[in-house]
């Protein structure tokens, strides 16, 4: 089937891309909560707990996505992604709303982290299937402009948060995104929509090496060298940059001695390039392929990892530069890690081998807790949280080259 279907009215080619429209509105949403660095603070004072304690919610949230996107991909088959959106996007503005209602950090954690991630890892995945069928063409860089969303999410809600935080109160703020998140995944769950069976944009024809040589099933794909080359190197990219997320804030504050509301601007800044490293990755992984998309991306982090372990007081140019590195590395693997799940192991169980996948998000985002928590609790600093990122990140260069090639079906 070709080119005669109709999208919003419109030819499919052209209307199409209201999809990714869409999928980035709906991201924006779902990602604030890379915009923690900037809760992280009230959120110790509130509760009056450690380090550790404080990014605890971040790191379960992140986990619980993951674990619920592994669901949401298998649901999505039965459900379609209008009606999975919808009830994903319900629960992310109950789980923000609820945590308006915390009275320590356990029932926080249970709330942001367990509720509201839950819902966002039922809701991430809907665009991104739905753009990623609408667009066998472009696949890197739909999929990567959809998450651009995400990635940018911080600039808008961090600014928003450091606005009311200060102004309403942490449990109010938690209370009004809760609202706003519900109304607008709602709504823009609504229209999306898989194409027909066998639809193609008109007049394309497959390039050699951007389809699989056949569809895998996941049972099939995670017995592969290449999904665990993958695999790995997606654990080694989500933790760098999510540990670095984590901590943007508090590293500019403690280490390098910004202020807070400059530090808070740079979030903002860091997230440009979080949005910027979509698409960008998702074109490069379209053009260089995935394996050396994946090499630059870990080379990238090894080199912000060591600008980090060096940089000190006053050095506000060297976090700069290693934090919009780490934050536009973490942007690209999440463009990197659908267009290559796509890639190598076909587009027809997509949804439910992406979500095999994502696994390694939770994984990195659970390590990078791990790491920058204890960094700070035990030595008295995040930077010793930067050693693991450059040897992981060294170690993922060499993992990328031997074993992300193209898998042959048994």
């Amino acid at each position: 089937m070709a080119g005669d279907t109709k999208v919003f009215g419109m030819p499919a080619e052209s209307g199409r891309w209201l999809y990714v429209v869409l999928g980035l509105i709906m991201n924006v949403c779902l990602g604030a909560v890379y915009a923690y660095s900037i809760f992280l603070g009230p959120v110790k004072k509130t509760f009056n707990s450690s380090a550790f304690l404080s990014i605890l919610p971040f790191m379960v949230f992140l986990a619980v996505f993951a674990i619920l996107m592994f669901f949401g991909g298998r649901w999505m088959e039965k459900l379609g992604p209008r009606k999975l959106g919808i009830i994903g996007g319900v629960i992310v503005g109950l789980g923000w709303l609820l945590s308006s209602f915390a009275t320590d950090i356990w029932s926080l954690v249970f709330t942001y982290g367990v509720i509201a991630g839950a819902g966002v890892g039922l809701t991430y995945g809907c665009p991104i299937a739905v753009g990623a069928k609408w667009f066998p063409d472009k696949k890197g860089l739909a999929v990567g402009l959809i998450v651009a969303g995400f990635g940018g999410s911080a600039l808008i809600t961090g600014k928003i948060a450091n606005a009311l935080i200060p102004s309403v109160g942490l449990s109010a703020t938690f209370l009004y995104f809760g609202i706003a998140f519900g109304i607008i995944l709602f709504a823009l769950s609504l229209p999306l929509a898989f194409p027909a069976a066998g639809w193609v944009p008109s007049g394309w024809k497959p390039a050699a090496g951007t389809v699989a040589a056949a569809d895998f099933m996941p049972g099939e794909m995670v017995k592969t060298r290449t999904y665990w080359g993958l695999f790995l190197c997606f654990i080694v990219g989500s933790m760098a940059g999510l540990l670095a997320i984590g901590i943007s804030k508090p590293v500019g504050n403690e280490i390098i001695k910004i202020t807070g509301e400059t530090a808070a601007t740079l979030v903002g800044v860091f997230a440009c390039f979080n949005a910027l490293g979509r698409p960008l990755f998702g074109w490069l992984t379209d053009k260089i392929t995935p394996r050396n998309s994946t090499m630059l991306n870990l080379a990238i982090i090894f080199v912000v990892s060591i600008i980090m372990i060096i940089a000190k007081e006053g050095d506000t140019n060297l976090y700069v530069i290693g934090f919009i590195g780490f934050w536009m590395c973490l942007g690209g693997w999440l463009a990197i890690a659908p267009t290559a799940t796509a890639t190598f192991f076909g587009m027809k169980n997509y949804a439910r081998n992406y979500s095999v996948v994502f696994f390694a998000y939770g994984l990195g985002a659970i390590i990078g807790g791990i790491i920058s928590g204890q960094a700070k609790d035990v030595f008295g600093t995040y930077t010793f949280a930067f050693y693991p990122t450059a040897i992981l990140a060294f170690a993922g260069i060499i993992l990328a080259a031997v074993l992300m090639k193209p898998p042959k079906k048994s």
